[in-house]
């Protein structure tokens, strides 16, 4: 079995798309998941599945959410180790924590240059692409940022979904266990 983190993007933000996460657990596991496991409101979800296609377990996932709740969801996923090497690899180590946020992008992205975020950033914020992952160091917060989830994805062309720093190292911390 492989463990997987799946991340849902934009649910019970601003009263939109409600679930609640014992329903979303039950949806899981109707989909043949085992050790579903939610973390906080804002659609992190821990399974078990032995199906290692990522792109088959994101339309199963995405397709369950608008059978059962009534609205389409871009749902991110990683594995335990692909979540170990975000943690491994953060840029910002050793700057505060509560400033630092990870951006999981559904695909690498292609089209994005270094130069667009620049323009688009504020002068104290910094980040640096990973593969399929942007890491943001905002010292004024996520909530005035201009590199939000919408901004990256209309310029990448791929879903995004943000967590903070203290939201990643939880999801690693409850999938090694």
């Amino acid at each position: 079995m492989n463990t997987y983190i799946s991340m849902l993007r934009g649910i019970n933000v601003g009263g939109q798309k409600k679930v609640r996460m014992g329903e979303l657990k039950g949806l899981y596991e109707s989909l043949g998941f085992g050790k579903v496991r939610t973390y906080i409101q804002s659609g992190n979800v821990l399974f078990e599945y032995r199906d290692t296609d990522r792109s088959s377990l994101v339309r199963k996932i995405e397709r369950g959410i608008d059978d059962r709740f009534g609205f389409e969801v871009p749902v991110v996923i990683r594995t335990k180790d692909e979540l170990q090497r975000v943690i491994a690899n953060s840029p910002f180590a050793g700057k505060d924590d509560t400033k630092v946020h990870v951006t999981f992008l559904s695909a690498e992205p292609t089209g994005l240059t270094a130069e667009e975020i620049s323009g688009a950033k504020d002068e104290a914020e910094e980040f640096s692409i990973s593969g399929n992952e942007i890491y943001l160091f905002c010292p004024n917060g996520y909530g005035v940022t201009k590199l939000s989830n919408a901004f990256l994805e209309r310029k990448l062309k791929v879903s995004a979904t943000t967590r903070n720093w203290r939201t990643v190292k939880t999801l690693l911390s409850m999938a090694e266990r």
